[in-house]
């Protein structure tokens, strides 16, 4: 099982022509695996899914695994509101060496309950790999309801889920009723702390691409039930689990990835870049956290 600090990965672009920049996104993934980063996701939402095209997103994932050299686990970003894409996009992951896929629900297209188990069922069925479901309503507009995941939790290659609605109470519904080899993993860096002291396996987090080392270090301490040492730690976190929200995720973290000099400013349309108010806040926020410039 994968557990602990898991970075969402941003994916680096040059700024002349958002092409994706491989020498800093090789340096960046070097760079997680010294700071104690336990496994990282390859084209997540955080890593522009949704702009690169299949060649890019196949590309991205290869090269991260070729990075990585095994050193860490590597979880690919696999999921589509086709069933038939994802499968062929799992199907991909799997022969690029990714150790496991993570599946987002089936966006815009609103599958019923049923529709959801029947699409992850048959992706498991279809490729032989580990695969973690990947619940965000707020953006997909698709909720997998508790009932489901227990359902799909009895698949033996669908080994857990990153449950990122923030509820607790929901959190603790699945660690209860899934199997105990079943990982929950939050995706919610505000909620983490608590989800994994109530016996979640860790955190697919946005704010490890800025402070890799801290996140490590608490989700570490949480799932030792050292619950004193990882609160204090969570404490000086919890300004970036806020600001690096305060436009759609990836906009401000990957302006701040940007500010620390890991990488340069740039973010394909239709996002754009972090609006000129928020600099002050995100930038605030990195220095009560002691990161800017990688301190």
């Amino acid at each position: 099982m994968i557990t602990g600090s898991i970075v969402a990965l941003v994916t680096p672009m040059l700024r002349e022509n958002l092409e994706v920049d491989w020498d800093r996104l090789k340096r960046l993934v070097e760079w997680h695996i010294e700071q104690g980063t336990h496994a990282i996701v390859a084209v997540g939402t955080t890593g522009e899914s949704p702009t690169l095209d299949v060649q890019e997103h196949m590309a991205t994932i290869a090269a991260i695994v070729e990075d990585a050299a095994g050193r860490i686990p590597v979880i690919a970003g696999t999921g589509a509101n086709s069933t038939r894409e994802a499968i062929e996009w799992t199907q991909r992951a799997q022969q690029a060496g990714a150790d496991a896929c993570l599946l987002v629900t089936p966006y815009y297209n609103k599958p019923t309950q049923q529709g959801l188990y029947l699409h992850h069922k048959a992706i498991a069925e279809a490729v032989d790999i580990p695969q973690i479901l990947y619940n965000v309503p707020g953006r997909t507009a698709c909720d997998m309801l508790p009932e489901t995941v227990i359902r799909l939790a009895d698949i033996p290659n669908i080994v857990g889920i990153k449950e990122a609605t923030g509820d607790l109470g929901r959190a603790r519904q699945l660690i209860e009723n899934c199997p105990s080899d079943f990982a929950i993993y939050s995706g919610d860096d505000a909620t983490a702390l608590e989800l994994i002291l109530m016996g979640g396996h860790g955190d697919i987090s946005v704010t490890a691409n800025v402070a890799p080392q801290l996140m490590s270090e608490m989700c570490r301490l949480a799932l030792a039930g050292q619950a004193e040492e990882a609160r204090a730690i969570n404490q000086v976190l919890l300004p970036l689990h806020k600001h690096l929200f305060v436009e759609s995720n990836p906009i401000p973290v990957k302006w701040a990835v940007a500010e620390m000099g890991l990488m340069e400013h740039a973010i394909r349309l239709p996002l754009t870049d972090l609006s000129a108010e928020h600099h002050e806040t995100v930038l605030t926020a990195l220095k009560q956290a002691g990161v800017l410039n990688g301190n």
